[in-house]
């Protein structure tokens, strides 16, 4: 149950594209909810980052949000924080995870990297746009019914 005090981290590899985007949907939605961002929070991180992807950016534009000024952070940063729920949106940042203080919910969506599609430049946009969709459709069933 998502609560005024609940603390979120969204976990993956790189901390560039699927971390990210679930980030940015997060913040949406509990928005949404009349969770303000200074009540629950919401943050994202990588086990290496390496920078926000700027498909990432496009393909949430593109459904009216904003994650332009989001930066690749390093897990590292976070280490001694406590958190409520660690979802992780990569297999290899679900087996690598260290173990965080506290007693979060530790969540799992297994979602494919759109930052590997290779082909024309539509056929990545829309792995970008399928994997923001899959997202988007997590985020949503995780929070409940979220107008």
């Amino acid at each position: 149950m998502i609560t005024d005090s609940s603390r979120i981290i969204v976990l993956c590899t790189g901390n560039s594209c699927r971390s990210q985007m679930a980030h940015g949907f997060l913040r949406h939605y509990l928005r949404s909810l009349g969770l303000s961002r200074a009540a629950a929070s919401v943050c994202s991180a990588g086990l290496k980052p390496h920078g926000l992807n700027p498909r990432a950016v496009t393909v949430m534009a593109e459904v009216g949000i904003d994650i332009s000024g989001h930066r690749s952070a390093d897990l590292k940063e976070y280490l001694a924080d406590e958190f409520s729920h660690i979802i992780t949106v990569c297999d290899n940042a679900a087996e690598r995870c260290p173990i965080l203080p506290g007693k979060g919910e530790r969540l799992h969506w297994s979602l494919p990297d759109p930052a590997k599609a290779s082909g024309s430049d539509e056929a990545v946009m829309s792995m970008f746009r399928t994997v923001r969709d899959a997202i988007d459709m997590r985020v949503r069933e995780w929070l409940g019914a979220v107008p």
